[in-house]
């Protein structure tokens, strides 16, 4: 079984080899730790990094958000900052902050970029066709922070925020513009025929959600509505990311089309979670990287990912599991978390 088809038996509910395991490593963490250590373990755990190749030196390349000490203004005109390199820095900047500079404002152009970096088609083309012919799984689909994220950039979230309170006219206008520009990504994505269409956004605050479930539905559930409907139309796989507390928004998610949720373990509350979407719905469990992994032991890292796999997970399918790795993370948790992501990975096998 390829790594697209156990992907997909995992979404679809159709017994799987293996859960779907990913450990992604963020690119700060390549100054923050020994690049040795960190490739040794890469190395050692070749379920979780198939094609890893070690280097003499890891030189990772930023994104343009992403750079120490270099203002980036994206094609909304945002402009971001970061005080490290590798992690993505956050809007100092807000194009619209005030509603009189509207009249004068237009959008990017969806041929040349995503709103949040340039891109080259003709290169995303390329490396869907590779991923098809290797047996891998395509996943297309809009930036990080692609409506209700894009609107707090362009606006100010206090602003945002009051401006739905009020009802305020120009925010029709604004909303309008950014779904239309997203759509038109969504359209561009599907003509290459993905197997998965992401639409990755945070909503949620430590406790709760940036905003009221109300405000969600009159203001950002139709644009979710409209973005999601052709890739159900053309059989394509909706899979939503949010960090932070969303229970009091996922049932208008699963409702605007969502069939993968990928939400953060302990803030939601794994038996929350559980009774919500196992077996119903597949969840792309987003791993604890507060306060387990952070600060803990090994033998707790083990317990929780046991504990996830045995309340979420079962043979049919239904469960896929994804881990961040940030600097601060002591290495020996590094381990043991790798340890315990591929030893469950065939809990069900």
């Amino acid at each position: 079984m390829t790594q697209r088809e156990n992907t997909l038996r995992a979404i679809r509910f159709e017994r799987p080899d293996y859960i779907p395991m990913s450990f992604q490593i963020n690119a700060a963490c390549w100054h923050h730790y020994d690049q040795d250590a960190l490739q040794d373990l890469m190395e050692s755990h070749r379920f979780l990094f198939p094609g890893f190749k070690r280097q003499t030196s890891v030189n990772p390349q930023y994104g343009l958000n992403q750079r120490k000490d270099e203002p980036y203004s994206d094609p909304w005109g945002c402009v971001w900052r970061t005080t490290d390199d590798g992690i993505t820095g956050a809007v100092h900047t807000h194009p619209l902050a005030d509603w009189d500079k509207l009249a004068g404002y237009a959008p990017p152009d969806p041929e040349t970029t995503d709103g949040t970096f340039p891109v080259e088609w003709g290169s995303i083309e390329a490396g869907v066709r590779h991923l098809k012919e290797t047996g891998h799984v395509v996943c297309g689909g809009l930036p990080h922070g692609h409506t209700f994220l894009r609107l707090q950039d362009i606006r100010g979230y206090e602003n945002l925020i009051l401006d739905m309170a009020d009802d305020e006219p120009e925010l029709i206008t604004l909303i309008a513009m950014v779904e239309q520009f997203n759509y038109e990504l969504v359209l561009k994505w599907l003509e290459l025929e993905p197997d998965i269409m992401s639409f990755p956004e945070d909503l949620g605050m430590q406790r709760g959600p940036m905003l009221s479930p109300d405000n969600f539905r009159k203001f950002i559930k139709p644009v979710y509505r409209k973005l999601m409907k052709p890739v159900r139309e053309q059989g394509c796989i909706v899979h939503m990311h949010s960090d932070g507390d969303i229970r009091t928004l996922v049932d208008d998610l699963i409702d605007g089309g969502v069939e993968v949720i990928n939400l953060q373990d302990l803030v939601n509350g794994i038996d929350w979670i559980a009774d919500k979407f196992a077996g119903r719905t597949c969840v792309e469990l987003d791993v604890d990287r507060q306060v387990i992994t952070a600060s803990g032991t090994p033998e707790q890292i083990d317990n929780l990912i046991r504990e996830e796999v045995g309340a979420l997970g079962s043979a049919a399918g239904g469960l896929m599991m994804i881990y961040g790795l940030y600097p601060g993370v002591p290495l020996e948790n590094v381990k043991a978390l790798m340890d315990a992501m591929e030893k469950y990975a065939g809990h069900y096998s």
